[in-house]
């Protein structure tokens, strides 16, 4: 029997498919482009914070976010089904790729964001929610973000005090969409879950 909390290895993931998930074009909630190439001042982003519907809806809410959209990262199999990352045999995360505009949002606020509105101590879980593709994730695209992201950790550890953070900080590899149902779920579905908490310790406010 798969250990769920246990991430599976390259040997043993699902092969996946070639063909990517179909989806709209068009952000359900701004008109956004989702997946226009970015301009100059934009910048994107990976965050897995457990479930990702109601993640999503957290930083599609934020001034300066230009576009957002679900998808799987972090594992081995190509265009997974949302079946196959729920079964443990893909190695993603349920992950939000952030895409923003720098001269009206910092990547600390994004960062600050992610830290204070999930519980990243939790390991292959996100409260009720268990197995590898709920874990706590940071992929960045850059040096310099790939620096911030593990400064915001550390200072965030610091507030934390003994509990440890299980957080996993890389460079990003291949995003895959999720199914276009899961996209800006919660603009579609106002009364769906949303498993966000929090560890109830904040940042100081910014100057």
């Amino acid at each position: 029997m798969l250990d769920k909390q246990t991430l599976v290895t390259p040997e043993l993931a699902l092969p996946g498919r070639s063909e990517e998930m179909v989806i709209d074009q068009t952000h359900f909630v701004n008109g956004s482009p989702i997946k226009a190439p970015l301009t100059e001042h934009q910048q994107q982003i990976l965050f897995g914070m457990g479930c990702f519907w109601g993640a999503e809806r957290l930083f599609w809410q934020m001034e300066g976010v230009v576009s957002t959209s679900v998808g799987y990262a972090g594992g081995y199999t190509p265009n997974p089904s949302y079946e196959e990352v729920c079964s443990g045999q893909t190695g993603h995360a349920e992950v939000v790729r952030v895409v923003f505009d720098t001269r009206h949002l910092t990547l600390q606020s994004l960062l600050h964001k992610f830290w204070e509105r999930h519980d990243p101590t939790q390991g292959m879980r996100q409260g009720n929610d268990r197995g590898t593709q709920y874990r706590s994730v940071i992929y960045v695209y850059e040096q310099s973000q790939l620096e911030l992201a593990l400064q915001s950790q550390a200072e965030y550890q610091t507030l934390l005090g003994d509990t440890g953070i299980t957080t996993e900080i890389a460079l990003a590899g291949n995003y895959y969409y999720a199914e276009n149902y899961h996209q800006q779920y919660l603009a579609k579905n106002p009364n769906g879950y949303c498993g966000l908490g929090g560890t109830g310790i904040c940042f100081p406010p910014q100057s």
